[in-house]
């Protein structure tokens, strides 16, 4: 009982610690002249579009939060359904509060003090999101566990916490991804390639609401990413100890130890991740990239050990352990790959291709984006091999669950390297915006490379930790209908596992279709209202006209949350129809091929959308003609069509599958065929 205690406690002291950091980023200057204002008008633009988006939000949550009152009779899984979609909701608004004014005091901190207080600035800005989604994760699901999460006969709860969480996360990322880069593509287009001007110019009419989506969907949309595989994680591992057998339960550990382990891990991770935050802290002074670097690194061979403790502790057999390290191992591997990928020879690839024109640059893209998928999901398959390897006879889904909880165990580290990016990034842009010299652009062009690497790391390892998570959930699906239904197995030769497995094929599909079209309709909307301002606000391209930004800002929004509805609602009601349409089985069947399919799409989406960016990047540095030759203008070309690639459609996989996964978990004991 102690230890299960001090979850919630820890989730607290988290909290604590990530008050303590905004407190230390406010100690720094805000500037002041256009510098504030600029800064203020990411903030308020960021600000209102969040409360719009949890406004419908709200109605969502409402509706279903009284299906599940009717559905369960109960008020157990409805409460925890709430408290996720709290949990959830509370760590973006934190997260993107926090990084609107942090970005500003970077930018100040590069002016006036230099290069490493300035990367000190924006990591502790990224860091508050970080341990402020672990310590949500922590106080939301281990003061759940304390209600009734640790009675097995009480456990299936507790999934509503995670379709709380993911039904917010679906909603965060989609809409998120649909206003930054309808904001992206419009100010691209339109500013670099037409006009002719550099990025973050502030004659540019999209530019402010370019870098408020780099909050809405780089920090609140990808925090609510994480979180919900973080947590999914943790309550499949939960779901799949309630069901092991004697046997299992003889050699691996008490059952009771067995349940609470995802949670114990967990802590341990949020401390590890102070440490890795304080090791970055330590090397700031140095290369940022190796500042970063080392602080990742660190943090996750220091979780291995505090991990071989928790579970010598609990009374645990070491090859639990094993599965841990493996699963932590896996993320790391996945990030190096991910980074190669968006940031080593291939980038310089695609960019060479930029010198015969855009088509040869969409084609090498494309074909590296396909080929970066073979090594992650080899990972993910050496993951499930030595999991089923190392534990007792149907145990094996245990040990996949529990890797997962170990690669996602550092989230505070993790995500406050992912989100130290957005914050370096806007930085930039308002040193841009703002007039500062070549001295300063230079500190943040510095600290958004690292930030721009950062992100496409970051962005597998979500992939990764997102399909492992949601085999884990997928597994607990299984074995939660086995409970409630007698000689429940899913077979490739039932027609209905079959036809669900092409059902579930469709929707990453079909999401991924509605995703571009959106950003695509949105950006289309965008680039007509910029190219009017250009033509018709006298002075505008001199420089003595002020751009309408505030008109930008409401397209990209009214677009993103006109948009976003419709992915949150196949998502949650696919599962619901197929489930009492066609049975259980067709579910499990549709849950299979909708899994892979995510993985796929998402790894080749998001890294070739990575590679297309960072090869515009290679050619703006002053290879291959640079800035306004043939082929920087292909490049960006290229970078254009990756934008809703890497930062819309293809993030939104890890959401959907997750979603759809965990909603099948909650209904599971009500489907009775």
């Amino acid at each position: 009982m102690t230890a299960t205690v001090l979850v919630p406690l820890l989730g607290i002291a988290g909290l604590a610690m990530a008050f303590w950091m905004y407190r230390l980023v406010l100690r720094y200057p805000g500037g002041e002249g256009k510098m504030a204002e600029i800064a203020e008008e990411i903030h308020t633009g960021a600000m209102v579009f969040m409360r719009r988006e949890y406004s419908i939000l709200a109605i969502f949550a409402t509706v279903v939060t009284v299906l599940l009152i009717i559905g369960f009779q109960s008020w157990h899984t409805p409460l925890a359904f709430v408290v996720g979609a709290l949990a959830s909701g509370t760590a973006g608004y934190i997260g993107m509060y926090t990084a609107t004014r942090a970005n500003v005091r970077t930018t100040e901190a590069a002016r006036t003090l230099g290069a490493a207080p300035a990367l000190s600035v924006a990591f502790f800005g990224g860091s508050i999101m970080g341990l402020t989604i672990a310590a949500m994760g922590l106080l939301g699901l281990g003061s759940l566990y304390l209600l009734f999460g640790s009675d097995p006969a009480h456990a299936e709860a507790i999934h509503g916490f995670g379709m709380g969480a993911s039904s917010v996360a679906l909603f965060s990322r989609v809409g998120g991804g649909i206003f930054t880069k309808s904001a992206d593509v419009g100010a691209d287009l339109v500013g670099k390639v037409e006009a002719g001007i550099p990025e973050d110019d502030p004659r540019n009419p999209g530019v402010i609401a370019d870098n408020v989506g780099d909050n809405v969907g780089d920090v609140a949309g990808m925090g609510s990413d994480i979180f919900e595989s973080y947590c999914g994680s943790m309550i499949a591992t939960i779901a799949i100890a309630t069901t092991l057998t004697a046997g299992a339960i003889a050699v691996m550990g008490p059952r009771e130890q067995l349940m609470f382990l995802p949670l114990a891990l967990a802590s341990a991770g949020l401390i590890c991740s102070i440490v890795g935050i304080g090791i970055v802290h330590f090397f700031s002074a140095n290369a940022p990239a190796r500042a970063l670097r080392s602080g990742t690194i660190g943090a996750t061979l220091i979780f291995m050990l505090a991990a071989f403790a928790v579970i010598t502790a609990l009374g645990i057999n070491w090859a639990v352990w094993v599965c841990v390290a493996i699963g932590a191992s896996a993320g790391i591997i996945i990030g190096l790959v991910t980074e190669y990928y968006t940031g080593g020879k291939p980038v310089r690839h695609i960019a060479e291709g930029g010198e015969t024109g855009p088509a040869t640059v969409m084609i090498r893209g494309l074909a590296v984006g396909m080929e970066s998928v073979v090594l992650p999901v080899l990972s993910i398959v050496a993951v499930i091999f030595f999991a089923s390897l190392l534990m007792p006879e149907g145990a094996g889904v245990y040990g996949v669950g529990i890797a997962a909880v170990g690669m996602l165990s550092t989230v505070g580290m993790t995500m406050a390297i992912d989100a130290y990016g957005p914050v370096a990034d806007n930085a930039g842009g308002i040193a841009e915006m703002a007039g500062l010299g070549d001295d300063v652009r230079e500190i943040t062009d510095g600290l958004d490379a690292v930030g721009n690497t950062t992100a496409a790391i970051g962005k597998g390892f979500a992939i990764g930790a997102a399909g492992l998570a949601a085999l884990a959930i997928i597994a607990a699906y299984i074995q939660s209908v086995a409970r409630h239904v007698e000689g429940f197995d899913l077979t490739m030769n039932d027609p209905l596992v079959l036809m669900g497995m092409f059902l579930g094929g469709i929707f990453p599909f079909l999401v991924s279709s509605i995703c571009m079209r959106a950003v695509g309709d949105a950006a289309y909307e965008m680039i007509n209202e910029i190219r009017r301002q250009f033509k018709e606000i006298p002075g505008l391209m001199e420089g003595t006209g002020k751009p309408d930004n505030a008109r930008c800002v409401d397209i990209a929004t009214k677009a993103a949350l006109r948009r976003m509805v419709l992915p949150g609602v196949l998502a949650v009601g696919s599962p619901v129809v197929v489930g009492f349409g066609l049975g259980a089985a067709a579910l499990g069947g549709m849950l299979g091929g909708a899994l892979i399919s995510c993985v796929l799409l998402a790894l080749m989406m998001a890294n070739a959308g990575g590679a297309w960016d960072n090869a515009k990047k290679y050619v703006e540095e002053g290879h291959l003609g640079g800035k306004g030759s043939d082929t920087h203008k292909a490049a960006v070309v290229g970078d254009t069509v990756g934008d809703p690639f890497k930062d819309t459609a293809g993030p939104s996989m890890n959401i959907l599958i997750n979603v759809m996964a965990i909603v099948s978990l909650v209904i599971a004991p009500l489907l009775t065929h």
